[in-house]
C-alpha cells in the first residue's frame, strides 16, 4: 500500500447491528474509508470486484454460504486480505486455514465495543500489508510421518521455545504436525484472543503426534510435550533444581503483548542452563526479537521464518535484522531445519 493512502474497506455480516458497528468504528480512523459492505457472500462476490477493497471483514457464521467456503472458492483467484469478525468458535481455524489473514472476537453483551474496535482496526492495519495465501496448507488436518527422534538423556535436555503472531496460527500447525511424538519439550506463544488458546491447543493435539496443551502455571516441561501459552497470561519458563516448569500469570504487557514472545523468550535465556532453541515465526512488530537475540547470546540455536512464506514479516524480519537468527528457513522448512539440529544433539 502506498504511504498516505486510505486503506479500502468492506464489510461483509449478515447483521445490521454488527455491520454499522464495524462500519462506524472503522470509519472513526484517519486511514481507514470503509467503500461498501455486503449482507452476504453473494452480495460479497458481486461487489469485490467494483468496489477494489484493500481489506474485507467477514463474519464466519452467514445465511447460504458460510464466510469459510467464500474463501476457499475465492481466494485461489481474487487474492484479498480478509480479517474473520468470529464468535467464540472453532471454525474460525478453517478459515484461516483456507487463507483468511487474522481473526478478531465478535464482542457479546459483556465485552467492550471500543475494544473490539480497537483490536479490529489494528488487524485491519496489518492485513493491508499482508501476504494473502492462495491456497489452503496442504493436508492440514494430517500429521507428516516423521521418525522417532530416539537418542539418549541429550535430548532430555532441550527446550524449544516458538513464537508468532499475525499467520502464525497455520504456521505453526505446519511446523508441528512435521515434527516426531518424542520431540524435546516445548512452549508456543501466539498472540490470540482470549478463549482461543484452549480451541487452537485441542486443534494442535488432534493434528500433531506429540502431546499439546494449554499451559496451566507450574506445568513441568517434558519430552513430547508442547505446551501452547494461555491468552491474557505472562507464560514464561521457571527452573527448579533440575527440572523445567512454566510461570503463566497475569501482568503487564510485554513488547505491546500479553502473552508475550519476548517474555518467554527472555525467560528461556535467563533460566534454560541446558540446550535450548528459539524460532520465531510470521508476525506484524518487534515481539521476540530482543528475547530471541538474548537466547543466542547465552548459546541457544535460533531459526527464524523466511519473508516468502510469512504471511507478515516483521517478527522474523527484526530478529534477523538485529542479529537474532542463526539460520532463516521457509514455513515448510523450519521442522527439518530444528530436527537436523537436534539430531547433533545425540
Amino acid at each position: 500500500m502506498e504511504l498516505g493512502k486510505k486503506i479500502r474497506v468492506m464489510v461483509v455480516d449478515d447483521s445490521a447491528l454488527a455491520r454499522n458497528l464495524i462500519i462506524q468504528g472503522l470509519s472513526a480512523h484517519p486511514r481507514m474509508e470503509v467503500v461498501g459492505y455486503a449482507i452476504n457472500t453473494l452480495d460479497a462476490k458481486q461487489k469485490i470486484p467494483r468496489l477494489k477493497p484493500d481489506v474485507v471483514t467477514m463474519d464466519v457464521e452467514m445465511p447460504g454460504q458460510s464466510g469459510i467456503d467464500f474463501l476457499k472458492e475465492y481466494l485461489p483467484t481474487n487474492p484479498v486480505p480478509v480479517i474473520l469478525v468470529s464468535s467464540l468458535n472453532l471454525k474460525v481455524f478453517d478459515a484461516l486455514n483456507a487463507g483468511a489473514v487474522d481473526f478478531v472476537r465478535k464482542p457479546d453483551v459483556q465485552d467492550s465495543k471500543e475494544v473490539f474496535i480497537t483490536n479490529l482496526t489494528q488487524k485491519v492495519l496489518v492485513a493491508s500489508m499482508a501476504k494473502v495465501r492462495s491456497a489452503p496448507m496442504r493436508s492440514p488436518s494430517v500429521a507428516v510421518s516423521t521418525p522417532s527422534l530416539g537418542g539418549g538423556p541429550a535430548l532430555d535436555r532441550v527446550v524449544v521455545g516458538l513464537g508468532a503472531s499475525t499467520g502464525g496460527t497455520e504456521a505453526t500447525l505446519e511446523v508441528m504436525r512435521r515434527l516426531p511424538e518424542d520431540i524435546p519439550p516445548m512452549v508456543i506463544v501466539q498472540h490470540m484472543p482470549k478463549g482461543f488458546t484452549q480451541m487452537y491447543a485441542d486443534r494442535l493435539n488432534r493434528i500433531c503426534k506429540m502431546e499439546v496443551r494449554e499451559a496451566r502455571n507450574g506445568d513441568e516441561l517434558r519430552r513430547g510435550l508442547a505446551l501452547v501459552a494461555p491468552a491474557d497470561l505472562q507464560c514464561r519458563v521457571v527452573r527448579i533444581g533440575e527440572k523445567y516448569t512454566v510461570s503463566c500469570t497475569a501482568g503487564e504487557k510485554v513488547s505491546g503483548h500479553r502473552p508475550s514472545v519476548d517474555a518467554l523468550f527472555q525467560s528461556m535465556a535467563e533460566a534454560v542452563r541446558c540446550k535450548m532453541v528459539g524460532i520465531i515465526m510470521t508476525g506484524m512488530g518487534q515481539d521476540g526479537a530482543a528475547g530471541l537475540l538474548a537466547m543466542r547470546q547465552k548459546g541457544a540455536y535460533t531459526i527464524g521464518q523466511d519473508k516468502e512464506s510469512s504471511v507478515v514479516y516483521g517478527m522474523p524480519m527484526v530478529a534477523y535484522d538485529i542479529g537474532a537468527v542463526c539460520v532463516q528457513a521457509s514455513c515448510e522448512n523450519v521442522a527439518t531445519v530444528l530436527l537436523r539440529h537436534l539430531k547433533t544433539l545425540h
